[in-house]
Order: structure tokens, then sequence, then C-alpha cells
């Protein structure tokens, strides 16, 4: 039988950077900018916490305390994720490059960049395998409620996860508060969709590009930290994120530019990501592979019925990935 009771925790840990992930680009796209760097800020913030971690680690030795080991790693990220973003915003939104082509450079640069200094890391510790370990560190991001292991299977299916994973739902049903109930949300979703008219109301354009898209850097910055320090118990190794950072991108078409979708969205993508993992195939690698396939014809199935969908609140915000000419105004 399906054990259902061990699939959902994998799901809801899988889901959890692709929520990140979704919900820091939805909140770039509502200001008209298109980040297809996210993978790559992805990677830049993984690492970035690992650097912090790695050096961490090798100063406290076994007097590691437990405030430090979260929050040094957890700053590294948001700088480094942050950094990320303002190279995207002063490319895209300052000289006006063509964002697609910015944000492919952004993700060949980021995982570049978290290949290069993970690598330079692993010689560092003199590890005989090609990865890093940072139990000490994930240990403390690995962390349950203390009620979590005397309540049976409702403790697993809610209670079993880090903060990280609490983080990224809370963070989500904010962002969506914000954009649909506030003055800031408001002229956000303006500036998505006529930067000439919220320029006119006198909004500022450029700093809202700015800051939404920052904003929505280091948010996606943190699914990569979660992946590393959670997911994968502190082990770090190149080329490990596959392409979470992409479905994450394509969640935000399938949300209908919603976080707050985007928080069952995602844990119905980690599902399908690991599905294969739970259906039994015997040796047949061949149908193991088909099952492997399901997130990616998901995802096609769902870019395809975006397209047909006619309800203007369903469509993007109409200056996606346009740069704005305040001279043209």
């Amino acid at each position: 039988m399906f054990d259902f009771v061990s699939f959902i925790p994998r799901a809801i840990m899988q889901g959890v950077p692709l929520l990140y992930g979704s919900t820091g680009e939805t909140l770039t796209e509502k200001s008209g900018n298109l980040n297809l760097g996210i993978p790559g800020i992805m990677y830049v913030g993984a690492i970035s916490g690992v650097i912090g971690a790695f050096f961490y680690e090798q100063s406290a030795g076994s007097n590691m305390n437990g405030f430090l080991a979260v929050a040094i790693p957890l700053c590294c990220c948001l700088l480094g994720s942050l950094l990320m973003g303002l190279l995207y915003c002063f490319l895209t939104v300052s000289l006006r490059a063509n964002q697609n082509v910015t944000g492919l450079a952004i993700t060949t640069f980021g995982v570049g960049f978290g290949n290069f200094f993970g690598g330079s890391l692993i010689k560092l510790s003199g590890s005989q395998v090609p990865a890093i370990v940072l139990s000490g560190t994930a240990g403390y991001f690995r962390k349950t409620l203390p009620f979590a292991s005397g309540t049976g299977a409702v403790g697993k299916l809610f209670f079993s996860y880090g903060f990280l994973a609490y983080l990224a739902v809370i963070i989500a049903l904010i962002a969506s508060h914000i954009l649909k109930r506030t003055r800031v949300g408001l002229h956000l979703r303006a500036v998505g969709e006529s930067p000439t008219t919220a320029d006119a109301a006198g909004i500022n354009v450029a700093r809202y590009k700015y800051v939404a898209t920052c904003t929505g850097s280091m948010i996606a910055g943190l699914g990569g930290l979660y992946y590393i320090m959670d997911y994968t118990s502190g082990i770090w190794s190149s080329d490990a994120f596959g392409d979470r950072g992409w479905l994450a991108i394509a969640l935000v078409i399938f949300t209908i530019w919603r976080p707050n979708v985007g928080v069952l969205a995602s844990f119905l993508f980690g599902g399908l990501y690991i599905l294969h993992m739970y259906i039994p195939s015997g040796m047949n690698l061949a149908v193991k592979e088909l099952y492997k396939m399901l997130p990616y014809v998901v995802t096609i199935i769902v870019l395809v019925l975006s397209s047909m969908r006619n309800k203007r609140e369903n469509q993007p915000p109409a200056s996606l990935g346009l740069a704005y000419f305040r001279e043209e105004r």
C-alpha cells in the first residue's frame, strides 16, 4: 500500500525550496521584472550560507552556539542573494538590459559561482569525497518542534519540519496579503501593469522594481539554504539542485501569480518530484524514468492551460519583461 505518512512529509520538504523560489519570483514579476536568474540566485544563496557555516564550524569546533550556527549562514545567504538581486536590477532597471538574457546570465554565473567556491571548500576541508558535510550546523536548522515526536502520525505530518519550512509558508502568506490588501501592493501591481501610469501618479518606478526584485531574490536564496541545511542534512555537492529553480519559475504561472496558492502548489510539485520513489516498478528502470517525467509533463500541461485563460486577472503583468524608458512617457 502507498505510505502516505512517509510520502507527505518528504513531498513537503521537497516543495519548500520551490515555494521560496516561486514566492520570490512572484514578487519580482509583479513589479514587471522577469527574473530568469532564480536558479542561479538559489545557488548563490546556498553556497553563501555554506561558506558562512563552514568557517564558523571550523572556528568553533565542538563549542558551537546555536544562535550563531543559524544566524551566520542565514545572514550570509541573504547577503549573497541580495547582491545577485542588485546586480540584476542594475543591469535591467538602471542600464535597461534585456531581462531574458540577463536572467540566463545570472543563472549561469550563479551555478558557476556555487560550484567554484563549493569545490574550493571541499579542498580546504580535505574531504575524500566531492562533498562538504556540515552536520553540526544542519542539526540546528533541522530541529523540530519539541512535541512532534510524541504525537504520532499527526506530528510527523505537521510538526516534523525545521523552522525554515514554516517560515516559507509564513512568507508566502504575508506576500499574498501585501499584494492584495496594502497600498504598497497596489503600487507594486501598478508598476507591473503600467509603469507609465504609475510614474504619472507619482510612484517611483525604479525604487519599486529594485525593492521587489531584491526582496524576491533574498526569499529565493532561502530556498537554496533550506535545501542544503535541511533537506540534504548539511551536505553540499556540485550541481546538487537539479532543475528546482526552473520548476519554481513555472510554479509562478501555475499559481496565477498568487503566493498563497503557491503553498499547496509547491507541495504538489514536490510530491510529483519524488513520486517515482513510492510507485512500485520492480526492476523495470524504463518505467521509473517515465515516472520521473511527471513534474515536467504537468508543467507543460499547466503552460498550455494558462495560455488558454481569457480572464485578465489570470494573465501576467502587462509590462512583464519590458524595460521602462521614462523619457518616452
